[in-house]
């Protein structure tokens, strides 16, 4: 595997990201990895390498750049973690992401064409939001236990979900206080009522946070591991 720290040159500075590819048979189909509120570490790095292993371009980025360069929870509280998850916001992400694809299409590493996308807790709005803003270049994008789905807000990704043209994976944990079932619920309703080829699924016996290994008490090796399967054939189907 080739893997580097990069800066991405975004409108609001530099935004520091964690590549990685396979080191042959290139060029590799690019894959997004969005963080959750803890930020971009090492547990995240491997995920992303997973990812990799099965023949991607992940670009992981540090999405609160405009703020610190670096995040550790185990540094800071959680009160810091979430004002700096709700400085985001659908439409800066997304200029990011803008930011990512252009970097990408200069690496020869990175294949031309259609880009997957993946979103956990806070980035399952974004990975939703990003669907929708590159409807010709997304064409795979999931959320796992992604908050913030289908709210009141004017900004609510589920509002332009009629401007998706790819697939939308939505994976749900059964016990989720930052993701209630109602919304996921209200969420299913609404989009049964638009052209988006999408798909709800829960996870029996899980919590938020579900997929993530060192999260002490939440893990759920089985739950991931579907999670896992599910991804990969998605990308595998639409990239």
């Amino acid at each position: 595997m080739i893997e580097r720290e990069v800066d991405v040159a975004t409108r609001d500075g530099a935004m520091n990201t964690f590549i990685v590819h396979p080191e042959e048979d290139g060029p590799h189909p690019l894959v997004l990895f969005l963080m959750d509120a803890p930020g971009k570490r090492e547990e995240l790095h491997d995920m992303a390498r997973r990812l990799a292993s099965a023949g991607y371009y992940v670009m992981l980025p540090n999405l609160y750049y405009r703020r610190v360069r670096e995040f550790r929870i185990e540094n800071s509280t959680r009160e810091i973690m979430f004002a700096h998850m709700d400085s985001l916001t659908n439409a800066m992400v997304c200029a990011d992401i803008a930011a990512l694809l252009d970097g990408a299409a200069a690496d020869k590493a990175a294949r031309k064409g259609k880009v997957g996308c993946v979103g956990y807790c806070m980035s399952g709005p974004f990975a939703f939001a990003a669907a929708a803003a590159f409807p010709d270049t997304i064409a795979a994008s999931a959320s796992f236990h992604g908050v913030r789905l289908f709210t009141d807000s004017p900004d609510s990704p589920h509002l332009d979900a009629g401007k998706i043209k790819g697939e939308m994976y939505f994976g749900c944990a059964e016990t989720d206080v930052y993701a209630p079932t109602q919304m996921i619920a209200d969420l299913e309703i609404f989009l049964a009522g638009t052209t988006l080829k999408f798909r709800i699924e829960w996870y029996p016996g899980t919590e938020h946070g579900f997929v993530f290994p060192l999260r002490q008490g939440k893990y759920n090796k089985a739950a991931a591991e579907r999670h896992w399967k599910r991804l990969l054939a998605m990308f595998n189907r639409c990239l």
